[in-house]
């Protein structure tokens, strides 16, 4: 659900100006997000997010399917705008998450589909699972922060993902297995 992964995708890094090496990018936690929604019997779209995350970017501009991701967070980060739904998705029906259960995505290949867009391929880690899952990826703007002065990246990706891959596919087909994730982020070029 958390393709948190997602965090992966806005590693993917595409085209951008020259530079021969990689530059090491963190996500800004305050401006990405991890947003899942999922149809619950029919009658409605259910909705949760992560924010807050961590992550890093190595990104080569001038080849950038050399470039790569990582992200993590906790499950129990998860957003869900109702504190019953919360406890739900953390109990034995779903994650049966303690404290230190983490989602992890670490992208294993990048192919460059435009100018600005490419396929992040990456290992997601979640509920004990690992499972490869591809992101579709848009560089969105590569450029010194208006306000921060140094570079700054934003990154927006997709991802469709299957509960029962995971482990967390409890109630389907009531509801949905399919889960479509849509990450945005913001990252900062490292000190």
């Amino acid at each position: 659900m958390k393709t948190t992964l997602i965090a992966a995708l806005v590693a993917s890094t595409f085209a951008a100006t020259a530079s021969a090496e990689t530059e090491s990018y963190v996500l800004d936690p305050s401006h990405s997000q991890i947003v899942f929604t999922y149809n619950h019997l029919g009658y409605s779209t259910g909705m949760g997010m992560f924010s807050g995350f961590e992550g890093e970017i190595e990104l080569d501009q001038e080849d950038p399917a050399v470039s790569s991701v990582n992200v993590s967070f906790p499950v129990r980060s998860m957003l869900t705008g109702w504190e019953a739904r919360f406890e739900h998705f953390m109990s034995d029906d779903f994650f049966g998450a303690s404290d230190d259960d983490m989602v992890t995505f670490a992208s294993t290949g990048i192919e460059v589909t435009g100018d600005d867009t490419a396929l992040i391929t990456g290992d997601l880690s979640m509920n004990g699972v690992t499972k490869s899952v591809v992101l579709d990826a848009k560089l969105n703007q590569l450029s010194d922060h208006p306000m921060q002065n140094k570079p700054w990246a934003g990154f927006d990706a997709t991802t469709t993902l299957l509960r029962s891959d995971f482990e967390v596919g409890a109630f389907a087909p009531f509801v949905s297995d399919e889960v479509e994730v849509t990450i945005s982020v913001e990252a900062m070029k490292a000190e």
